[in-house]
């Protein structure tokens, strides 16, 4: 609304704390509020606005808890059918362990009521099952399910719902939502994949009768569906989303809040078709600019900002999207791949990619003793303690292009990993943490090295379709 003041009449620039919003209540005097459309910041603030007497539109506070209580949301699960992982509410350290004891490890560790995933991470073992004192909401403790996300923002009007459309994460599941690169329309799962999403969808809206938006987030294992979470709220895909299919959806779930239906609005409900071209979100960082912060990849938020790749195949639109992000490749040709164990595998078919693009791969010791078994012509280079040349020499000496690093689990800041990712940020090579990212860059290099000119969508045509 700060960019879009002819939005509203008045515009507020205050905290987010129930005693600043008081105040305004006390001199607006407000028929109702819309919470939805302000994140997990704005729905924290239900219960105080309810105290203050002021109306919640759309969707009740009490579905809206619904969706983040741990027992309340599994009977509805329950009651419509949808699986998600294994898992269990906990509010020590000890009852966290106790879970993941009987899941088994890895398992994912979040709290409820958080803003962009603070506090998540994937737990392989006790020692890392972190206790969360002083914490007014439970902590959630999941399995860990390895498999490709999906996403959907929608709209329903209390009976019918309006989905825009699917969209599918290039990294896999452990990666917070926010920080993956998304792709519209969601392009490697089935049809019967898909008819799932859109029927759970229409369930689970029903079930917690949203009237507004609703965000829902899936993995797909195989042709298996399961539940991440639900949000009965906007979320940051929704502009995206709204964008590419040209379909308003803050707009449509205004209007529904105020007692119109999506058949009224003049759509027809459900899972709507897919567009003709690929639309590519692509995360940016600010790392740079925090000195000190862990810039690898996991459940906890990280991206800064996003740009948008579209076109009429996914090739081009990945090529896009980096460019926009500013990875802008190559200068030297030279690149180094460092990665745990159970990556060396994956490092194998992506190092081959980049060799065939005429990279030069230096690797530290077991991985360039893994890529050369393959084949590939890696050049060893030592680790940072190590006697020169070193990973840092070749990276502190402006030499490369791109360092690959996928961390081991742990939040040691004084390993070698850790080091190596910092100064590569510091000193401005582009340093990637997930092997999905890695694979979507060499594919969208290849791409460039066959791209003549680049082609034109017209997003104003987009949007009035």
């Amino acid at each position: 609304v700060s960019t879009d003041f002819d939005i509203a009449d008045k515009l507020y620039f205050e905290p987010l704390t129930p005693e600043d919003v008081e105040n305004i209540v006390n001199i607006e005097k407000p028929d109702g509020a819309v919470v939805q459309f302000g994140g997990q910041t704005a729905i924290k603030l239900t219960e105080s606005l309810m105290k203050m007497g002021v109306p919640i539109l759309g969707t009740k506070a009490e579905d809206v808890d619904a969706a983040e209580d741990r027992e309340l949301f599994d009977r509805i699960l329950e009651e419509t059918g949808i699986p998600r992982a294994a898992g269990g509410t906990v509010y020590t350290a000890e009852e966290a362990k106790a879970v993941a004891n009987r899941l088994g490890y890895p398992v994912l560790v979040r709290p409820s009521y958080v803003l962009g995933g603070q506090g998540m991470q994937i737990a392989i073992s006790d020692a890392e099952i972190i206790n969360r004192i002083a914490q007014d909401h439970p902590i959630l403790v999941d399995k860990y399910l390895q498999g490709k996300e999906l996403e959907v923002d929608a709209v329903c009007d209390g009976n019918d719902i309006l989905i825009p459309g699917i969209m599918e994460h290039i990294e896999r599941t452990g990666v917070h939502s926010g920080d993956s690169i998304s792709v519209y329309p969601a392009h490697t799962i089935s049809g019967k994949v898909k008819e799932t999403i859109g029927e759970y969808t229409r369930r689970l809206a029903k079930a917690l009768h949203v009237k507004g938006l609703i965000n829902i987030q899936f993995i797909a294992v195989g042709e298996d569906v399961y539940v991440i979470e639900v949000n009965p709220r906007s979320s940051r895909t929704v502009p995206y989303i709204s964008k590419v299919t040209g379909i308003p959806i803050v707009d449509l779930a205004t209007e529904v809040i105020i007692g119109k239906t999506i058949k009224e609005l003049g759509y027809e409900p459900g899972l709507q078709p897919e567009a003709d071209y690929v639309a590519i979100k692509m995360p940016v960082f600010s790392f740079e600019k925090i000195r000190g912060a862990e810039i690898s990849l996991g459940p906890e938020m990280k991206s800064t900002g996003e740009c948008l790749g579209i076109a009429k195949t996914f090739n081009e639109a990945l090529y896009k999207a980096f460019l926009g992000a500013g990875i802008d490749l190559p200068r030297h040709k030279q690149m180094i791949i460092t990665v745990k164990d159970a990556d060396k595998g994956e490092a194998v078919e992506i190092g081959r990619r980049f060799e065939k693009l005429g990279y030069t791969i230096y690797a530290t010791r077991s991985t360039a003793a893994v890529l050369k078994d393959a084949g590939i012509r890696a050049r060893k280079v030592n680790k940072i303690q190590q006697e020169s040349p070193t990973v840092m020499d070749l990276i502190l000496g402006h030499r490369i292009d791109l360092v690959i690093d996928t961390p081991t689990q742990g939040r040691d800041k004084s390993r070698d990993g850790f080091l190596i990712r910092r100064t590569a940020i510091e000193t401005g090579v582009n340093c990637i943490t997930a092997m999905d990212t890695a694979r979507a860059l060499v594919t969208s290099l290849e791409n460039a090295e066959k791209q003549e000119d680049l082609t034109l969508v017209d997003i104003a045509a987009i949007a009035t379709r």
